[in-house]
């Protein structure tokens, strides 16, 4: 896919800002900032998808939890309105964080407001880069995270956010669901939760 002359740039730029991260999580024995590697893995997941993803998309998959831990879960009641605040208020510091970046390094308003639209999940089911996005999103939740999620909560819990996570995906992305290699729990989870999945 050609690129323009900022995209590299705006890569190093965002990786840099989630270098910062103070959370860190051991892959292969390393220890790495957490955003920075969720960030190569929304950017891995995208590629199996997409290999000719936009360069918005691309950039949008980058920068999906840029400085994330600026904004704690633990700042907002624990509830559902709580968390559906935290979110609203964290997509709204994705697109004004990653877009005041693409703008230091070149980029165009169009581009800067296209990235955060995606960020915001404006037109999801209508819009397919948004959708792809969302994809994206679920399989790294999926493959990654699932697993350490689950053994926090109860099985009927994980059971209910596996299959809002399910009908949020496109048939593609449940295909790339389906081909998961998951540890034994989580497997048993994800079919009961598609056995009453809509």
């Amino acid at each position: 896919m050609e690129r323009s002359a900022p995209f590299d740039e705006a890569i190093r730029c965002l990786d840099a800002a989630n270098s910062e991260d103070p959370n860190t999580e051991t892959l292969g024995g390393v220890e790495l900032p957490k955003e920075l590697l969720y960030a190569q893995r929304m950017t891995a997941w995208l590629e199996r998808l997409e290999p000719n993803a936009s360069e918005t998309l691309r950039l949008a998959a980058r920068c999906q939890h840029i400085r994330r831990w600026v904004i704690p879960r633990g700042d907002y009641p624990q509830d559902r309105a709580g968390y559906m605040h935290w979110r609203k208020n964290l997509a709204a510091f994705h697109a004004e964080t990653a877009g005041q970046i693409l703008r230091d390094v070149g980029y165009d308003e169009t581009t800067i407001q296209r990235v955060g639209d995606l960020l915001i999940k404006k037109g999801l089911k209508r819009d397919p880069e948004c959708q792809l996005l969302e994809d994206v999103i679920c399989l790294v939740f999926l493959e990654n995270y699932f697993d350490g999620f689950s053994a926090g909560h109860d099985d009927e819990k994980v059971i209910g956010i596996l299959r809002k996570t399910w009908n949020k995906m496109s048939s593609r992305g449940h295909e790339a669901a389906l081909e998961l290699i998951l540890p034994e729990r989580a497997r048993a989870l994800v079919q009961r939760a598609l056995s009453g999945a809509d």
